[in-house]
């Protein structure tokens, strides 16, 4: 199939794909004669793949590394698990960050009459670097 039929096949699109095969994270498939890329089910899987773990958050890099670790039937278990451990410690850290940039805000949307004065505690709040 094509690269619009392998983006319909997979969720990621025909410029997420050649991006993915420039950084070197996915290979480029073989081509006609006339050098369209020909896609079968190996690529199809390693998209979805990729796709997969881009929404979980994970950098090409890791996605990198994971990949390898997919495609090599000898690897032990542990390795996956300390990547995919690792990036949960990473997304926890940043949960507890948006969690304060969060309670930061409310804090200064709730100071704020949000009427027709001109004074506002939000623009005040971030002018102090709070």
């Amino acid at each position: 199939m094509n690269i619009g039929e392998a983006s319909l096949m997979t969720g990621v699109s025909a410029k997420m794909i050649r991006h993915y095969e420039g950084v070197g994270l996915f290979p480029g498939p073989a081509r006609t004669d006339s050098g369209y890329r020909q896609y079968g089910e190996r690529e199809l899987s390693t998209l979805r793949f990729i796709r997969q773990s881009r929404e979980l958050g994970f950098s090409i890099e890791q996605i990198r590394d994971l990949l390898a670790l997919w495609q090599d039937r000898e690897r032990p278990s542990r390795q996956v698990k300390a990547l995919a451990e690792a990036h949960m410690a990473r997304l926890d850290a940043k949960l507890r960050e948006l969690q304060q940039m969060k309670a930061t805000l409310a804090h200064l949307v709730e100071g704020c009459h949000g009427d027709e004065r001109p004074d506002c505690p939000i623009l005040e709040g971030l002018a102090k670097n709070l």
